[in-house]
């Protein structure tokens, strides 16, 4: 059985969040079973195994997600993990690159034409940090330099954006690669704006995404969805068609 890490292992972000579910990784299918998910997108990191096992012993319930990092991250070790592990996407967090790398900076620039090539989205951190670190490295004013320059590159926005929702959306309105998913927010704290914006001509541009088991439970999550405000046809899109799309993965 691999375990994933418990309390002992500082959470940086863990004053957020009040109810973080802590367990092995034969629980999550067991959590994922009981509220009907599919398909789970996990973080990759090099050299750490708790992914790299979920991929090879259930590649049918998890898909990987590779962490970027300027710093040390070569686009050979990019290009092997989604050849042997079966690598659909690449995370970036540029408040937590020490030193901090700006979305826009030079450095990124290989890793984002990898991605490009390779066909796999990028999701990328915006918005102030939940861990006490800088934030103007992650204003999404930065992407507009990234989409522009590649315009092949689906990128999908994560953690929430927030104070920059207004901006975020009228970027997402004139970059047609450019998502928005919900991750690290309970449903209860989606903005506003973006629910408007789901309902209006960001239908297909507004993924779900939770935050299990980093710091939100699957039962608070799915509690919590059902109270939101989206329209009935809006509903598939979030929950489903748009991650497809997206990960270029068919799931079910």
């Amino acid at each position: 059985m691999v375990t994933l890490p418990r309390a002992e292992v500082e959470h940086p972000a863990g004053y957020m969040f009040k109810d973080t579910p802590r367990v092995d990784a034969d629980e999550l299918l067991v959590e994922m079973d009981r509220f009907d998910v599919e398909l789970a997108l996990v973080p990759v990191e090099r050299d750490e195994p708790v992914a790299r096992s979920l991929l090879g012993e259930h590649a049918d319930r998890f898909v990987g997600c590779y962490s970027l990092d300027p710093h040390r991250t070569e686009v050979d070790e990019l290009r092997r993990a989604v050849d042997e592990l079966g690598v659909v996407a690449a995370g970036v967090f540029p408040a937590g690159t020490m030193p901090q790398v700006a979305i826009d900076e030079s450095a990124w620039w290989p890793l984002y034409a990898a991605c490009q090539h390779l066909g796999i989205p990028v999701f990328v951190n915006i918005g102030v940090p939940g861990p006490r670190w800088p934030a103007s490295c992650q204003h999404p004013m930065r992407l507009e330099a990234v989409c522009a320059d590649f315009p092949d590159l689906v990128i999908v926005t994560r953690h929430g954006g927030e104070p920059w929702v207004a901006e975020t959306i009228a970027l997402m309105r004139t970059w047609p690669n450019l998502h928005y998913s919900t991750s690290a927010f309970a449903p209860r704290y989606y903005p506003t704006p973006i629910l408007e914006f789901a309902n209006a001509d960001g239908a297909e541009r507004v993924l779900y995404a939770g935050y299990f088991p980093s710091g939100l439970s699957l039962e608070r999550i799915f509690r919590e969805l059902a109270t939101l405000p989206l329209a009935a046809e809006v509903w598939p899109r979030f929950l489903r068609t748009n991650a497809e799309r997206v990960l270029g993965r068919s799931i079910g």
